[in-house]
């Protein structure tokens, strides 16, 4: 579609529909001390309550584009909004851990949905001069998101406990509902007729797309990437000094934005994207043992999430670099879905179990080894391309 003008109302309101999606991870996130608190005997376990979520991208993130285009971009974002709506006004009565998770994971169907659709719609709203600009404004939407409710929602768990935080953004997400039903216009992308393909082929199309150097590095990049980040953000700043803790819990996703959209930038115009992911990675290290040398100072943990801002922004561009045949592309897109999902879903847990005998230790020896992983993903694709 082309257009002369872009309706900024409506991308606004998307985006902010898109925050609330980036919010279903946040709003457990950021006050993990609180909700773990809810369930004292569920030990590691408590942390699938952050990751769950990631369930259904993990299942069907090579199908998640083909089944949104079908059911209709508008019908799944005003369905996913209310979806998610009711699972977080659920969640306010502070279920047992077994419901709780259930809601989770039933919340992961609109978590999947609303990322899927939303970026579509931003593109075919934009103008071609603005497009660039409202898919960089996307792409900050995770942590711009996290900061926000960081900023408002830890003194509100802290007063009232997380119910109110969970009803705050049922109400969210249901006025964007309303307002995206009726601003957003009926048949702006055209459902897809394509045939959906069977389970079979799907299972088929696995090993080939991760054996592939070209389609996989960046997906499998990806996974160690996603291991890190909210399990960070959320085990993270408890172990940190009461008197930086607020501060950093709003800095560090932000850092990560400030450096992606401008050293970044500039670096991806003059050097490949897998360079710009392995600088990031050796930043990343770095910074992980200045805070284990310095863990009470606030500078380390910034520049670690700025060094990830490097490592974000190219692993979404060495997808064209890698792959020029659009096919490809949405192949590796896909498999970047399905991996991003599978890091968050395992993330939290996994550095909960190590953190509970190490302590800090545990989440240093946690975040090296990633990154350490991810290099040597790249190291090894790479390798493979060049032969």
């Amino acid at each position: 579609m082309t257009r002369d003008s872009s309706p900024f109302g409506l991308l606004a309101l998307l985006l902010l529909a898109g925050m609330t999606a980036a919010a279903q991870f946040a709003k457990v996130s950021v006050i993990f001390p609180q909700v773990r608190a809810l369930y004292p005997e569920a030990g590691a376990g408590v942390g699938f309550l952050v990751s769950v979520i990631s369930l259904t991208g993990v299942l069907a993130g090579l199908v998640a584009g083909m089944l949104v285009a079908r059911a209709g971009f508008r019908r799944v974002v005003i369905q996913g909004l209310l979806l998610g709506a009711a699972m977080s006004a659920v969640q306010a009565l502070v279920l047992p851990l077994p419901l709780m998770l259930l809601s989770r994971a039933v919340e992961g169907v609109s978590h999947i949905a609303l990322v899927v659709a939303i970026p579509t719609l931003i593109a075919q709203l934009s103008a071609a001069r603005h497009r660039p600009y409202t898919m960089t404004l996307w792409g900050s939407y995770f942590g711009v998101t996290f900061a926000l409710v960081a900023w408002l929602g830890i003194p509100l768990a802290e007063a009232r406990g997380p119910a109110p935080l969970f009803l705050v953004h049922a109400g969210c997400m249901t006025v964007l509902a309303a307002a995206l039903a009726w601003r957003l216009p009926a048949g702006l992308v055209p459902r897809s007729t394509r045939p959906l393909p069977t389970p079979r082929k799907i299972l088929g199309d696995h090993p080939r797309i991760y054996a592939s150097p070209y389609i996989a590095a960046p997906a499998l990049g990806w996974l160690f990437y996603t291991l890190t980040f909210v399990a960070l953000l959320t085990v993270l700043p408890p172990m940190l000094p009461d008197a930086t803790r607020a501060t950093l819990t709003f800095w560090m996703p932000l850092a990560g934005i400030i450096v992606s959209l401008t050293l970044g930038a500039q670096l991806l115009r003059i050097l490949p994207a897998v360079t710009i992911i392995l600088i990031g990675l050796a930043g990343a290290m770095l910074s992980v043992l200045a805070m284990w040398r310095a863990p009470g100072v606030l500078l380390p943990p910034i520049c670690l999430f700025g060094a990830l801002g490097l490592v974000q922004g190219a692993s979404f561009t060495a997808i064209p670099q890698l792959n020029p045949d659009p096919a490809d592309q949405a192949l590796a897109n896909g498999a970047l879905a399905q991996m991003g999902n599978l890091g968050n879903l395992l993330g939290t847990p996994v550095l909960i179990a190590m953190t509970s005998p190490l302590g800090f230790d545990g989440a240093i020896l946690f975040a090296l080894l990633a990154y350490a992983g991810c290099a040597l993903v790249h190291l090894h694709a790479a390798a493979r391309r060049r032969a």
